[in-house]
């Protein structure tokens, strides 16, 4: 329980500060921690299961202090969440029938798609302007195809019990071109919307583990808080980096399980 309550912690810190909801990293460590530590190995069914019970909350506590610094855009959350929303509820019941092996051979894939959309050279980075300056509420992108790419990944996301937050992400930033602490903030609402109904779609299919998911739910909440005041006093540029990096080497890890 200790070991769970220190991952819900590292889980919710970068779900604050990135917008990412947390699995990219949570999926990983229930994956390879325990058994490192010989405690008992949990397959990525369960983990699927138990993530989206995390993001969720992590993902709760994050969206409202971004709300609070003016970070979320409600045109994007809309346009976004309730497609993914329900995408992801039909992919966290579908995920029943799908081998463990699988969905992880998915989430590698996943998370490789969005580390080559990171590295796409982007020509001038957001600037560190506050968030009066960005109107969050006036963001111009594109409503019909940001609906139709959260459809997509929000089924994926449901599959995997990862919200698919961190492809969202340079979606938003590279496609639809909003801009980064928008991203972010947005980010975690869409990711809070698809988290519960993916939660809904693990539970009414029989797969949750309640006793994992509650410790990680700790450890989120006040991490998740103090993600989000750390990441509006960090540079775009470096908040950027990291966020490429951890999807880059959780893509790496989770390639080498599923080819060796």
């Amino acid at each position: 329980m200790l070991v769970l309550l220190i991952l819900g912690l590292t889980g919710g810190f970068f779900s604050g500060l990135l917008g990412l909801g947390g699995a990219i990293l949570m999926v990983p460590l229930l994956l390879y921690v325990p058994p490192l530590l010989h405690l008992p190995a949990l397959d990525m069914k369960s983990v699927a299961a138990v993530s989206t019970i995390q993001v969720f909350a992590s993902a709760t506590s994050g969206v409202i202090a971004h709300r609070k610094r003016g970070a979320v855009s409600i045109p994007v959350l809309l346009a976004m969440g309730i497609p993914a929303a329900t995408a992801g509820f039909l992919g966290a019941l579908f995920s029943k029938y799908v081998e463990a092996h699988f969905l992880l051979a998915i989430f590698a894939g996943s998370s490789t798609l969005a580390t080559l959309l990171m590295l796409i050279p982007k020509k001038e980075h957001d600037t560190d302007q506050s968030q009066e300056e960005l109107n969050v509420d006036k963001v111009q992108f594109n409503r019909v195809l940001a609906a139709l790419l959260a459809t997509i990944i929000g089924f994926i996301g449901g599959m995997i019990g990862a919200t698919g937050a961190f492809i969202f992400v340079p979606v938003c930033i590279y496609i639809l071109k909003i801009p980064m602490r928008i991203t972010i903030g947005s980010t975690l609402g869409i990711v809070l919307m698809t988290a519960f109904t993916s939660a809904v779609g693990k539970i009414a299919s029989g797969q949750m583990l309640w006793l994992v998911a509650a410790a990680l739910v700790l450890g989120s909440v006040p991490a998740a808080q103090l993600g989000s005041r750390v990441s509006h006093r960090t540079p775009v540029k470096l908040l950027y980096w990291i966020m490429t990096l951890i999807i880059a080497l959780s893509s790496l890890k989770i390639w080498l399980d599923v080819i060796y």
